[in-house]
């Protein structure tokens, strides 16, 4: 079981991940803190192995407290990641360079936080198909168009990774090119493969540095 601990301020917004987690059959939820303080001293008790964490809490913010708990230089850190209603780059930077391990806004769905939890527990990160957009957006210019080589990806593979390059989601993959999630999550699998591509957002960057999207 992975065990998941929640931060944020707002009642309301624990019990409703505490309801996503808790009916995931790997998953249960070991501990709910309201404020910074409280989520520091939380997880240093019950250890979970995923902390889902606010940036804006009383007390002691969610980017301070991710530096307590997962910064460089803290040993065995939880993985933490942060879900947030703001998607300000100087957060998602901040977040990144304090040992985060995914950036989810609190629009993303359900499906999306689930499979946030699961790529941290397993070592992977995932951050919001939209912010991961603006980002390689903002970082194309900056880098050399490199085209031609397909590493060997399928058509539909290439398909794939523009989809997700643009931001879709698994689901909303499956549905644009009528195929079944799970034939997806097969594609993906297969062009993390062939790209040694540690997630999808290492496949949205080598398909943006090729300028398959625009």
């Amino acid at each position: 079981m992975i065990k998941v601990m929640i931060a944020d301020d707002q009642a309301m917004v624990r019990t409703g991940f505490s309801m996503i987690i808790g009916a995931q059959p790997d998953m249960e939820v070991v501990g709910e803190a309201a404020d910074g303080v409280e989520a520091v001293d939380l997880a240093r008790r019950v250890r979970p192995d995923v902390a889902l964490m606010d940036i804006r809490m009383p007390r002691l913010d969610g980017l301070e407290a991710l530096r307590l708990l997962a910064g460089p230089a803290t040993p065995d850190p939880p993985k933490v990641v942060v879900v947030t209603t703001f998607d300000l780059d100087e957060y998602v930077h901040a977040a990144l360079r304090n040992g985060a391990c995914g950036f989810l806004l609190k629009d993303s769905g359900p499906a999306l936080l689930v499979e946030a939890v699961r790529a941290a527990a397993s070592g992977d990160s995932l951050i919001s198909p939209s912010i991961t957009v603006r980002l390689l957006a903002h970082l194309t210019p900056s880098l050399p168009g490199r085209g031609g080589d397909d590493q060997g990806l399928s058509p539909r593979e290439l398909e794939v990774v523009k989809l997700t390059a643009r931001g879709l989601t698994n689901a909303e993959i499956a549905a644009q090119l009528f195929i079944s999630l799970g034939t997806v999550k097969t594609h993906l699998g297969s062009v993390q493969t062939k790209l040694g591509a540690r997630n999808r957002v290492e496949i949205a960057a080598w398909a943006w540095e090729r300028r398959l999207v625009g």
